[in-house]
């Protein structure tokens, strides 16, 4: 009997335009780097590393006397060495406040802040555990504390208590949930606990049923399928869903797809923030990241771009 089968493929084209770009006057001080030489170093909340890792590397390949050292640590250490000048390049999930824009510029800087690309943030459970689907009430229910037991959620379930795990107490991610998920309240119940990385969550997660991790999405591709509609196989991904109860069929995992036409509802926007007077290789680094070269390599890892025109196509396959 024939089936029709619907395959989601998306298709991007990219813009031949860069944000913005580097002069080449020589820095001032005692910087030596241009936008294509030198060593410098940067810094990223560690829940992009994954994406920004390749960025470096390419641009690195294409450019071979520069040489980026990544600082991967929280979005709150991040913040602080931007504003107070101890890096010129900081990768995280928000611009900078008012507040920090006029510090900033008190030392005769004014910062540039831009998107670069969207990913989404996940939700992982141990590969033993079916009950994957969640309503938006429910996750916010277990990260506000309200909800603690599996059978809270699914009736009869026997796994006991939930226990969430973020992957730092000041990263990007979990400033995410209590910004755009929790409405600002802070994150206090005794069930939820901070791991010191991205990877170690997902350790945690795939050694204990009962629990709950939240990392981005771009440390979930597989990199064995080339299509990026597959996630590491140790784990499952929740599906999240908008509608009052949770079924296999309006519930959607953080795809390119579905952060681009809002179905999956935990999308965030991934920004480059750039204090660099010199306009050397700092600022060269970000923009390459914006260039049509660099939204690619977002677009092939699984992320979605900030920069081009998406197109989105369903294929029907019939067996």
């Amino acid at each position: 009997m024939n089936k029709n089968i619907s395959y989601i493929f998306i298709g991007l084209t990219l813009s031949l335009g860069v944000f913005s770009s580097c002069n080449e006057n020589k820095p001032k001080g005692s910087r030596t780097d241009t936008p294509t030489s030198g060593a410098i170093q940067f810094v990223s909340d560690e829940s992009f590393s994954p994406i920004i890792e390749e960025e470096r590397q390419q641009f690195e390949f294409e450019y071979p006397k520069a040489h980026l050292k990544p600082l991967y640590t929280d979005e709150l250490t991040g913040l602080k060495m931007i504003r107070d000048l101890k890096t010129c390049l900081l990768i995280t999930s928000r611009g900078l406040k008012p507040s920090e824009i006029a510090y900033i510029k008190t030392k005769n800087i004014i910062p540039s802040v831009f998107p670069i690309g969207y990913d989404g943030l996940a939700l992982i459970v141990n590969k033993n555990n079916n009950d994957t689907c969640m309503t938006v009430n429910d996750v916010k229910k277990v990260l506000s504390g309200k909800v603690k037991n599996w059978n809270q959620i699914y009736p009869g379930s026997k796994r006991g208590g939930i226990q969430v795990v973020f992957d730092n107490k000041s990263s990007a991610t979990l400033h995410y949930v209590v910004d755009s998920i929790l409405d600002g309240k802070p994150i206090i119940s005794d069930n939820i606990v901070a791991a010191n990385s991205s990877k170690e969550v997902i350790n945690f997660v795939s050694k204990n049923p009962n629990a709950i991790g939240v990392i981005g999405s771009n440390w979930l591709n597989d990199k064995r399928d080339t299509t990026n509609t597959t996630f590491k196989k140790n784990i499952h991904v929740m599906s999240v869903s908008i509608k009052d109860k949770a079924t296999p069929m309006n519930s959607w995992k953080p795809y390119q797809a579905y952060l681009l036409d809002g179905r999956y509802p935990f999308a965030r926007t991934i920004y480059a923030i750039v204090v660099d007077p010199s306009k050397a290789l700092p600022w060269s680094f970000a923009n390459y990241i914006s260039s049509p070269t660099g939204q690619l390599i977002i677009f092939k890892s699984g992320l979605l771009p900030y920069r081009g025109d998406i197109s989105i196509r369903t294929v029907k396959v019939k067996n």
